[in-house]
């Protein structure tokens, strides 16, 4: 019995393959019909959402090279500018560095020559008082020798004397 059973139990019915296989096959066109086109579009979809994810990737990543480049040549630029700013600002501050040394330059000449002019006035004037005291020692010297007889002692003193109040 236990033979006859382990027969049964083992023993392959072609029948049983072929209900079998239908099974497999009808279960197979349902998941066909029912799963796996929407898998497939959902799979499609996830594809398509996956190229945009890119595609917007490689478009930002060349807007931030873009703008690199723009950043890049914006600095040039505004260092090209600082630099001639401060070229100019030098090239000014020198010009006006000799404008200044030029302006002291002409105010040093005109003090010199107006000390000179005063020195001259001076020396002219003491010149003319030098001259009216001559003139008036000459004067008193002519006047005492009027009042008496000069001798030469008196005319070589007169002289002395003169000469240390003059000199």
């Amino acid at each position: 019995m236990t033979e006859a059973l382990y027969e049964a139990f083992v023993s392959i019915g072609w029948w049983e393959i072929l209900v079998t296989m239908c099974n497999t096959l009808i279960t197979f066109l349902i998941i066909k019909k029912f799963l796996y086109k929407p898998v497939r579009k959902m799979l499609a979809a996830r594809s398509e959402e996956v190229r945009s994810m890119y595609a917007t990737a490689e478009k930002a990543q060349s807007e931030a090279e873009q703008m690199r480049s723009e950043y890049t040549e914006r600095l040039s630029k505004a260092k090209e500018e600082a630099a001639e700013i401060v070229g100019s600002a030098t090239r000014r501050a020198a010009e006006r560095s000799d404008e200044i040394l030029r302006e002291s330059s002409q105010q040093a000449s005109a003090m010199v020559k107006k000390a000179e002019r005063v020195i001259e006035q001076e020396r002219i004037k003491a010149h003319k008082e030098l001259k009216d005291e001559v003139a008036d020692l000459s004067v008193m010297i002519a006047s005492k020798i009027m009042e008496r007889d000069v001798k030469p002692e008196d005319h070589e003193r007169f002289i002395e004397d003169f000469i240390d109040k003059v000199g």
